[in-house]
C-alpha cells in the first residue's frame, strides 16, 4: 500500500522581494526520503512587484503542484488551508525629528493622564489625610509618600509590560502582547478573507 502524503500549511511566511517559494517553504511534509526532498524544492509562487506586501496562497494552488508531478499520490492535508506570506520590502530609515517629536508627544500624553487621573481621585488630599492619620501632624507636601508612590508608578508599569528596555523579566506574556497577538489573529483572519481571490467569485 502507497504511503500518503502528508502536509500542513504554516501559518505564515516572511519573504524577500522577487522571491521564489517552495512548498518547502510553506508547508511541514512528510512522505519518503527522495520525494519528500524534492517535492519541499519544487517552486509553488514568485512573487511579483504588484502583489504588494501579502500574499495569500491557497491549499488548492499546492495541491495542484503536487498533482502536476505526483498525480498518484494520496494525500492527507491537516491544519490550515491558507498561508499568509509577508514581503519584507525595504522600509524607509525614521528621520531622528520625528522619532523626537512622536516620543515627546507621548511622554506629555502619558504624564498629563497620569496626572489627570490623580486629579479625580484627589491622590494629593489622600496622601495628606494618610501622613496625618500616621504622624498626626498635616503636611501641603508629605515628600516621603509621594516619592515612594511615583517610584512604584515607574516599577508596576515595567512590571506590567514585562520589560525592561528590550530585556524580557519573566517568560510569561505582558498583557499588551497578548492584545497585539489577538489583533493580528484578527488582522490575518481579515486577509485570508479578503485578498484571497478564490472565496471570493461572481455569477454573470
Amino acid at each position: 500500500m502507497q504511503e500518503p502524503l502528508f502536509l500542513r500549511l504554516r501559518k505564515r511566511l516572511s519573504v524577500k522581494p522577487q522571491a521564489v517559494i517552495t512548498l518547502g517553504d510553506i508547508c511541514q511534509l512528510y512522505w519518503d526520503g527522495e520525494r519528500e526532498a524534492a517535492l519541499a524544492k519544487m517552486p509553488v509562487y514568485r512573487v511579483q512587484p504588484e502583489d504588494g506586501d501579502l500574499i495569500i496562497i491557497d491549499i488548492m494552488q499546492v495541491i495542484r503542484k503536487i498533482r502536476t508531478a505526483y498525480p498518484e499520490a494520496s494525500l492527507e492535508i491537516q491544519g490550515s488551508t491558507q498561508i499568509i506570506v509577508e514581503v519584507l520590502n525595504p522600509r524607509k530609515r525614521p528621520k531622528p525629528v520625528l522619532v523626537a517629536a512622536v516620543w515627546l508627544l507621548l511622554f506629555v500624553g502619558s504624564g498629563l493622564a497620569i496626572m489627570n487621573f490623580h486629579t479625580d481621585v484627589s491622590m494629593l488630599q489622600v496622601h495628606q489625610r494618610i501622613h496625618y492619620l500616621i504622624t498626626g501632624k498635616a503636611s501641603e507636601q508629605p515628600l516621603w509618600l509621594q516619592i515612594p508612590y511615583s517610584i512604584g508608578i515607574g516599577l508596576g508599569m515595567v512590571l506590567f509590560f514585562n520589560h525592561l528596555f528590550k530585556k524580557r523579566i519573566t517568560e510569561e506574556p505582558s498583557p499588551l502582547e497578548v492584545e497585539l497577538f489577538m489583533y493580528q489573529q484578527s488582522l490575518d483572519q481579515y486577509y485570508i478573507q479578503h485578498e484571497n481571490k478564490e472565496n471570493e467569485r461572481t455569477k454573470s
